[in-house]
């Protein structure tokens, strides 16, 4: 066991209060002006332009200084990597969001290009991932379901898949587009604080529900069935009942190929993660998989033989920009605002954690810009929304990423493929792409790991994982997330409202209170109670501020001061009772002996007068009541208008109360809440607990040594 240090100090001060700080002290008062503050804003000179330009577009800062020979082979073999990756998971993430396959690897290149010139962050991998598919296949299916695109041919019902597949990426690009412009926006009025509201546990809650839908979403492909697409409040369980009921209807074939591909991958990514300590790069299993699935399906010809759905038309080239469907922007704003908000939290939690590990900054408010233009250009080019992938991110941290550049080089690998490599996957079975979500998804689901360490932790977060999980499950990815958010508020506001009331003690010798009931040395200040509250004062929590204080001091006010108003009428009562014989002894006596003229009215006058004499204050109550405001960072108008209510009534019967506030701001609060006037001034607000207790211990001392220095002030003016 280490060594306890003992250093002693000694501190001789004064007893302050904020008076004789602010008297004493000078504070500083910001007055700037509201047209001064747009004036410096709209300024501009030249460092502030290039800073200006250097922050809006972060590769000028980096890449003229780029590092080759420290960081060009990392970079390159980093980006071949997660390029090679790209192309499994961007088709796979593509059927997910109910586009061709093909725009997978469109959503694969545009943005990533368009974030290694604007973001902030080194070591992220932009691009499609599974969260963002599926909320993205959601609009779609349910703007575009089948059942719109059904055709009678030969008296057979088929789907028309050239419209529905137009229609889908109609929806896609303009989904992705406006959620790309309200992160721009969102970005330009700094608004990044917005991921604040994402806690740890909400993030992960949320997403491990999300991959529940993703899972259900990708059985219809596993099983080669068709379930009828369900919408709104407990959709996924309406999924689930219908795909447990089509059962029966199972393509063996397809769940042959499903078994095989999810058992070889998880062997395949069990080998490769035994493997890594000798492998500089990681062997790429999911492209493996492509296109060994892509070779068998080809040669055996399941498609025809044996009716297992493929990929289909893969369109070499790319498509040309085209503006997204204004049309459709009123049905899918509130789907647009929440994939923005799921994509940037998703980004810069992964974004900072990387960030913290090698020593730099992400700009919150940069991210969302940058993230902004990857989906506007993005829609532009029919790609669907994007964000940052965990596993992807992993692959190029570990293969040798220090630099967007690895981010570029992969976008360039997938432009080649795209251009001349695309077509030879046609043949390649989606229940193998519904595979490789599966087996991508093992991160996600091993989240649940997270409930028990929770509970072991903190157990409101272990609540709030479990509820965004649940409301993620029960309602839509969009209505979870808003749902699950305002739940998380609810908790804090909550704990604003039941916070621990305690009464302070001093621990010997010393100007350091705690809570008495906690430490068995620390002892209560004779004559003086130490009150405090461990959340802020506000109106959600000011009543029961007031109950508790009354609770812990042992004095019900209301009683009291009820008791009080008693006496007072009685004795106003007796007073009356003794001025009206007063009154009447001297008219008769004024009738019997004559009344002198003045001398008459000086007798009944001196009859009648009453001395007030203030009773003897209560030996059990306190002398002081010291209320630390230490917690409280702001007070409302019902909190100020609680103090005041405080002072005034334990005032009444012989109770000084005082207050302790280090927050310049609460005394801002105090002040234009009206707490203070001619005689409550701030000589009752002290900066810390034991300046409180010795005004109170001995407030006789206190004032004279005030008179004694202003004396002394006003001597060294005059003289």
């Amino acid at each position: 066991m280490a060594e306890r240090r003992r250093v002693e100090y000694n501190v001789h001060r004064d007893v302050l209060h904020e008076e004789t700080v602010d008297n004493i002290y000078n504070p500083i008062h910001n007055t700037t002006t509201i047209s001064e503050k747009v004036k410096k804003s709209v300024s501009c000179s030249g460092p502030r332009l290039k800073k200006t330009i250097v922050s809006s577009l972060p590769v000028l800062s980096w890449l003229p200084r780029y590092p080759i020979r420290e960081n060009g082979l990392g970079d390159l073999i980093s980006g071949l990597s997660v390029g090679i990756m790209q192309l499994p998971q961007g088709m796979a993430y593509a059927i997910l969001a109910g586009v061709p396959a093909v725009y997978g690897l469109y959503s694969s290149f545009y943005p990533v290009l368009i974030y290694f010139f604007f973001g902030t962050s080194r070591h992220i991998s932009v691009g499609t991932y599974a969260v963002m598919s599926v909320m993205i296949g959601g609009v779609t299916e349910r703007l575009a379901p089948d059942s719109n695109f059904m055709e009678n041919i030969t008296g057979e019902v088929i789907i028309n898949t050239t419209l529905r597949d137009a229609e889908r990426i109609k929806v896609a690009a303009a989904v992705t587009f406006l959620s790309g412009v309200f992160q721009v926006l969102l970005g330009l009025v700094q608004f990044g604080f917005v991921v604040t509201y994402l806690s740890e546990p909400l993030v992960r809650g949320y997403t491990t529900g999300a991959a529940i839908h993703v899972i259900v979403s990708q059985l219809k492909y596993t099983f080669g069935i068709s379930p009828t697409r369900f919408s709104g409040p407990l959709a996924l369980i309406y999924t689930v009942l219908e795909i447990c009921s089509l059962m029966p209807e199972t393509n063996i074939g397809t769940l042959v190929v499903s078994a095989v591909s999810i058992v070889c991958l998880i062997l395949a990514k069990e080998l490769n993660a035994y493997l890594m300590k000798w492998l500089p790069v990681p062997i790429p299993v999911e492209l493996i998989a492509v296109v060994v699935a892509t070779l068998i399906s080809w040669q055996v010809n399941l498609n025809v033989r044996y009716g297992v759905d493929v990929v289909g038309d893969i369109p070499s080239g790319l498509q040309p920009p085209t503006l997204p469907d204004v049309s459709l922007f009123s049905q899918v704003i509130g789907d647009a605002f929440a994939i923005s908000v799921v994509g940037y939290g998703l980004a810069i939690s992964l974004g900072r954690i990387f960030a913290l590990k090698y020593g730099y900054k992400v700009d919150s408010n940069q991210e969302l810009i940058a993230l902004g233009l990857s989906n506007t250009v993005g829609g532009i080019f029919q790609c669907f929304a994007i964000s940052c992938s965990m596993s992807r991110t992993m692959v190029q941290v570990s293969t040798g990423g220090r630099s967007q550049v690895a981010g570029a080089l992969s976008a360039v690998v997938i432009l080649i493929i795209t251009l001349w490599i695309g077509q030879l996957f046609e043949a390649l079975p989606k229940s193998v792409l519904a595979a490789i979500i599966f087996v991508n998804l093992q991160g996600i689901m091993k989240q649940f790991r997270d409930i028990p360490a929770l509970w072991r932790s903190n157990r409101i977060d272990m609540v709030i994982w479990v509820v965004t999980f649940v409301l993620t499950i029960l309602l839509n990815p969009d209505l979870g997330l808003a749902a699950s958010i305002a739940f998380a508020l609810l908790t804090v506001i909550f704990r604003t409202q039941l916070p621990t009331y305690s009464l302070l003690g001093q621990i010997p010798n010393t100007d350091i209170y705690r809570p008495l009931d906690s430490y068995e040395e620390v002892k209560s200040v004779p004559d003086v109670v130490v009150f405090r509250s461990s959340a802020t004062l506000y109106f959600a929590n000011a009543e029961m501020y007031q109950e508790a204080l009354g609770r812990k001091t042992g004095i019900d006010i209301t009683k009291v001061l009820a008791v009080k108003q008693k006496l007072e009428a009685k004795r106003k009562k007796v007073a009356e009772k003794q001025m009206k014989k007063a009154k009447k002894e001297a008219k008769k006596q004024s009738k019997e002996n004559g009344p002198v003229k003045g001398e008459a009215e000086h007798t009944e006058m001196e009859d009648v007068a009453v001395i007030e004499v203030e009773p003897d204050r209560d030996p059990s109550l306190p002398r002081a009541i010291v209320l630390d405001l230490s917690s409280v960072n702001f007070l409302d108008t019902v909190g100020v208008k609680t103090l005041k209510n405080i002072k005034k009534d334990y005032g009444e019967i012989g109770i000084d109360v005082v207050l302790t506030c280090c927050q310049p701001g609460v005394v801002c609060n105090l002040e234009t809440g009206g707490f203070f006037n001619e005689k409550v001034t701030k000589c009752c607000v002290f900066s810390s607990i034991h300046d409180a207790v010795l005004h109170c211990q001995c407030p006789c001392a206190t004032e004279r040594h005030q008179q004694d220095t202003e004396v002394r002030d006003l001597a060294a003016t005059h003289f």
